[in-house]
């Protein structure tokens, strides 16, 4: 049961991942507020945040997301914009279901290209022989990279153990309608082995 309501708390945050800022066009990456409310499977009511910061060229995006008293999940990211290529410095996540919980932490050396990761008090190190990103950074660097007509499709994301290339794959510009208005967007998807798994 926790396990499973881990993953779908972890979906239920992720779904809008990025609405306030890939709303902005070929506009520079700026600070913004955004809050929502999502379900998971109909049985679970949520409600979320996402706040992205800056000072100078450095960034501080923060999101939170609970299910009443059940569940609730955090998610940080500190990272610098040098002209479009997204440089991740710290990120932190955190999950907990009826009180107790886990978190990951991820510190980047992109100088000494390592990353250093601790889980449950165990720091792992693990070498990066090319641009890494979490969750947060990642998102950011591919409306970067959209933006300047340069999208990747391969992308490698680092957790608590590993670094691997996630491969993602553009649709066509779709139109949304939310709160905020109507806009045009285009929809990244994650390619998954699982065929029945599918993240947007």
């Amino acid at each position: 049961m926790k396990n499973s309501l881990v993953k779908k708390l972890a979906v239920g945050i992720s779904l809008v991942s990025g609405l306030g800022i890939t709303a902005m066009a070929n506009a520079a990456v700026a600070p913004f507020n955004a809050t929502y409310n999502f379900n998971i499977e109909g049985k679970y009511n949520g409600t979320a945040s996402r706040v992205l910061t800056q000072t100078g060229n450095q960034y501080f995006y923060n999101v939170n997301a609970s299910v009443g008293k059940l569940a609730s999940a955090k998610q940080t990211a500190n990272f610098v914009n040098a002209n479009g290529a997204i440089l991740p410095v710290s990120a932190l996540t955190q999950y907990k279901i009826l009180g107790t919980g886990r978190t990951t932490t991820l510190n980047f050396n992109n100088a000494k290209k390592q990353l250093v990761t601790n889980y449950k008090g165990q720091n792992k190190v693990i070498a990066l022989p090319q641009p890494a990103y979490d969750d947060l950074s990642l998102e950011i660097q591919i409306r970067e990279d959209l933006k300047a007509g340069k999208f990747r499709g391969n992308y490698y994301m680092a957790d608590r153990n590993t670094v691997e290339a996630v491969p993602f794959k553009k649709s066509a510009v779709t139109r949304i309608t939310v709160p905020a208005g109507t806009f045009d967007v285009v929809r990244i998807d994650r390619v998954h082995d699982d065929k029945d798994r599918q993240t947007s």
